[in-house]
C-alpha cells in the first residue's frame, strides 16, 4: 500500500477527533460559556450541519481543480475552523466556528477516497479506503479519550489548539506524500457532477448508507444509559468502553476492506445481518459488564465492516462523478447520525426501556437490507440491457470497417 494513504489517515484522524470530542466537552463548554447542557449540545448539530451542506457542495465546486490541491485546501479550512473554535469569545461565534469545522469533513473524505483508489491496483480499492478511514476509527480509540483529558485539565480551548496542530501535521503530509496530479480532464462543472446524482443505483447506496448507519447511531447514541443503568458500570468506565467501540470499529473497518475487495455487496450483506443480530442481542448482552464490553465491541466491528463496500460502492454507482458521489456518501453518514439518534431517543421517551433504542436500530437494519436488496435487483435487471448494448456497440465498428473496404 502507499504511503501517501499515511496522509490522508492522519487528517481523518484530525477530523475524527474533532468531530466527536465535543460530546465530551459539553459539560466544560456548557460551564465557560454560561449556558445550558442542551445550548451546549447545538454545537454537535452545527458541525452535523457544515458535513451535510460543504460535502456535496465543496466537492462539486472544487471537481475540476488537482485533487492535492482540494485536498490540502480543506485541511487548511479545517484548521481554520478549530483555531476559530478555540478563539471564540461567546456561543454564537462558537456554533459558527464548528459549524465551519464540519464544512470541510464530508469533501476531504469524499476526494481522499477517490485519491486511495487511484493509488492502487483494482483489487485492493476497498482496502485502500479503509486505510484511510482507519484514522476516524483509531481517533475514537485513542484521540477522543486524550483530547477530552486535554480539556478537562488544561480548558476546552487548549483541545481545539491540539486539534489544530493535528491539522497542520495532516497538512505537511498531505503535501509531502500526495502526488502531484492534474485538473480532472472529464470534469463537467457543478451542473455535469450534479447530473451524476440522478441514477437511482446511486440513491439507493446513499439510502443503504442513511439506514444501515441510523441503525449504529440509533443504540450508540445512547449507549452510556445502557453500559451504567442496566450493565450496572460506573459512570468513570464509561471512558474507557467508548474506547472498545472504537477498537471494535478499527477491527471491523479493516476487516471489512479485505473483505469488500474479493465480494463488495457480499460484505455489504453480510455486515448489514451482523449488525442486525448484534442489535437483537443487545437486551441480553447488556445484563452483565462482560458481556456489555463484548456488545460494545461487536457493535463497533459489525458496524463499520460496512464502511468501505458503502464508499466504493456509491463511487462506482456515479463514476463520472466519484468524488461528489463520494462526498454526498459523508453527508449521508451525518443524517444516520442525526436520525439515528433521533430515532433511538423516540424509543427511549415512549418508556420501551433504557436498551430500547438498540431494538430500533435493528427496525433501522433491516431497512438498510432491504434497500441493498432493491439496490441488488436493480443491477441484475439493468445488466441484461448493459450487455445487449456493449454487443450492438462492438459491432458497429467491425461493420462499418466491412462498408468501407
Amino acid at each position: 500500500m502507499p504511503l501517501a494513504l499515511l496522509a490522508l489517515a492522519v487528517g481523518a484522524f484530525g477530523i475524527g477527533t474533532t468531530e466527536f470530542v465535543m460530546m465530551g466537552l459539553l459539560p466544560d463548554v456548557a460551564d465557560d460559556l454560561n449556558i445550558s447542557i442542551p445550548s451546549a449540545g447545538h454545537l454537535v448539530s452545527a458541525y452535523a450541519l457544515g458535513v451535510v451542506i460543504g460535502a456535496p457542495l465543496l466537492a462539486a465546486l472544487t471537481a475540476k481543480m488537482s485533487r492535492r490541491t482540494v485536498l490540502i485546501g480543506l485541511m487548511g479550512l479545517f484548521v481554520v475552523g478549530n483555531a476559530l473554535s478555540a478563539l471564540a469569545p461567546d456561543n454564537g461565534w462558537l456554533l459558527a466556528a464548528r459549524f465551519l469545522s464540519g464544512l470541510p469533513h464530508g469533501a476531504f473524505f469524499g476526494v481522499g477516497a477517490v485519491v486511495a483508489t487511484n493509488m492502487v491496483a483494482p483489487e485492493r480499492k476497498a482496502r485502500s479506503v479503509s486505510l484511510m478511514f482507519l484514522g476516524l476509527t483509531v481517533a475514537n480509540v485513542a484521540g477522543v479519550p486524550v483530547a477530552t483529558l486535554m480539556g478537562q485539565h488544561l480548558g476546552w480551548r487548549a483541545t481545539f489548539l491540539g486539534v489544530s496542530t493535528i491539522g497542520l501535521v495532516a497538512i505537511a503530509a498531505l503535501a509531502f506524500l500526495i502526488p502531484h496530479d492534474h485538473e480532472h480532464t472529464t470534469a463537467q462543472g457543478l451542473r455535469g457532477e450534479l447530473a451524476a446524482l440522478r441514477s437511482l443505483p446511486v440513491w439507493l447506496s446513499l439510502g443503504t448508507t442513511v439506514a444501515g448507519f441510523g441503525a449504529l447511531f440509533s443504540a450508540y447514541s445512547y449507549i452510556t444509559p445502557m453500559l451504567t443503568d442496566a450493565a450496572g458500570y460506573a459512570d468513570a468506565s464509561v471512558t474507557l468502553l467508548l474506547a472498545l467501540f472504537g477498537v471494535g470499529a478499527t477491527a471491523g473497518n479493516l476487516l471489512g476492506g479485505r473483505l469488500a475487495d474479493h465480494s463488495l455487496r457480499g460484505t455489504l450483506f453480510g455486515g448489514l445481518a451482523s449488525l442486525v443480530a448484534v442489535l437483537a442481542l443487545f437486551p441480553l448482552l447488556m445484563r452483565t459488564e462482560l458481556t456489555a464490553a463484548v456488545a460494545v465491541i461487536l457493535l463497533g466491528m459489525a458496524a463499520f465492516a460496512t464502511g468501505s463496500p458503502l464508499q466504493l460502492m456509491v463511487m462506482e454507482k456515479a463514476s463520472s462523478a466519484p468524488s461528489l458521489a463520494s462526498s454526498a456518501n459523508q453527508a449521508a453518514f451525518n443524517l444516520a447520525n442525526a436520525g439515528g439518534a433521533w430515532i433511538g431517543g423516540l424509543a427511549l421517551a415512549a418508556g420501551f426501556g433504557v436498551t430500547s433504542p438498540a431494538l430500533a436500530g435493528v427496525a433501522l437494519a433491516v431497512l438498510g437490507l432491504a434497500v441493498a436488496s432493491l439496490a441488488y435487483a436493480v443491477d441484475r435487471r439493468r445488466a441484461p440491457v448493459a450487455g445487449r448494448e456493449r454487443i450492438v456497440a462492438s459491432h458497429v465498428p467491425r461493420e462499418a470497417e466491412a462498408v468501407h473496404h
